[in-house]
């Protein structure tokens, strides 16, 4: 009878192979006991996500009990929750550059440190370094009216440049105040849209100018933009005006409109003589005004396109 022996280094393989077949049986996609959640609210242009897991009180002590005093806490758990801005913001009055944050809270019975980390990636706060912070404000808890069995994030007191963010858990909240410069950033929201196709239609251009005159800022600018906006719809009605006229019998004041429209392109007077003389001969012709008017609105009038003897009366 032969007796089957094995070398030392087949016995490794075969214990490493057992091990890695372990490992991976329990390497298993199961649902959290504290179950994921996110948030988003946008302030202005300003997106703000709060991703965390979300524990429960299950009868526990929470405050100096489970999460102690003094600590730092992941503020959720299983992974260090996340916050993440946009754009640029301030927490609490002190600036914060748009991105990822890792949020870890120091609890203490009457006032709370929140922290916003550089590194984003970590287990709970096991990791955590106070040198990879990229800022700490202190903030005020408050009693929450009713209990809340498991933590949650809201947006609070929202206005239209800051939000609270607030931390609601057992019995106890704890906000913290994002804000932003909702003028400074939507102004170069609006010079980075008018670089693009927005430069060639009025009726951006109308909406920068307008958006800078109800705030009075940026007037100098506004006032370019709105000229190019004049500008724009003028050009844009002259060339209404030359496809509305029929060939046959007006072919003169065709001429006239595409001259003083080539001739409002290089000169201001231009502009204004073209705009006057526009805005006269549709105020003195209802024709022309239905001419002119939306599609939908000459179609209840029912009327042909001008017969010689009225674009005759048209041209005097």
């Amino acid at each position: 009878m032969k007796t089957l022996t094995l070398k030392p280094f087949a016995l490794c393989f075969a214990l490493l192979g057992i091990g890695g077949t372990v490992f991976a049986q329990n390497d298993l996609n199961l649902p959290d006991v504290s179950q994921a959640a996110e948030v988003k609210q946008r302030i202005a242009l300003t997106d703000v996500t709060v991703k965390y897991h979300r524990p429960l009180v299950n009868g526990r002590k929470i405050w100096g009990g489970l999460v102690p005093y003094g600590k730092v806490w992941r503020a959720g758990a299983n992974e260090n929750t996340t916050i993440e801005f946009s754009d640029p913001v301030s927490v609490e009055g002190q600036p914060l550059a748009k991105g990822i944050y890792g949020l870890h809270m120091i609890p203490n019975p009457d006032s709370w440190t929140v922290i916003f980390s550089k590194t984003n990636t970590a287990w709970g706060s096991y990791s955590y370094k106070q040198d990879e912070d990229a800022l700490r404000v202190n903030v005020k808890p408050r009693p929450l009216g009713e209990m809340k069995e498991a933590l949650e994030f809201e947006f609070e007191d929202l206005k239209p440049e800051a939000t609270a963010v607030t931390l609601k858990w057992e019995k106890l909240g704890v906000p913290f105040t994002v804000s932003i410069k909702d003028s400074d950033q939507t102004l170069q929201n609006i010079r980075a849209q008018l670089k693009g196709r927005g430069q060639f239609t009025w009726q951006a251009l109308d909406e920068g100018a307008q958006f800078c005159l109800t705030r009075k800022i940026n007037l100098d600018e506004a006032l370019r933009w709105a000229d190019a906006s004049v500008h724009g719809i003028v050009r844009s009605k002259s060339r209404h005006l030359c496809s509305f006229i029929p060939m046959g019998g007006v072919c003169r004041v065709r001429r006239r409109a595409r001259k003083q429209w080539k001739f409002s392109k290089r000169s201001p007077s231009g502009l204004r003589k073209l705009s006057t003389d526009f805005w006269r001969r549709r105020a003195s012709s209802p024709r022309l005004a239905i001419l002119l008017a939306p599609r939908r609105r000459r179609r209840r009038h029912k009327m042909p396109l001008l017969s010689m003897r009225r674009s005759k009366a048209l041209k005097r």
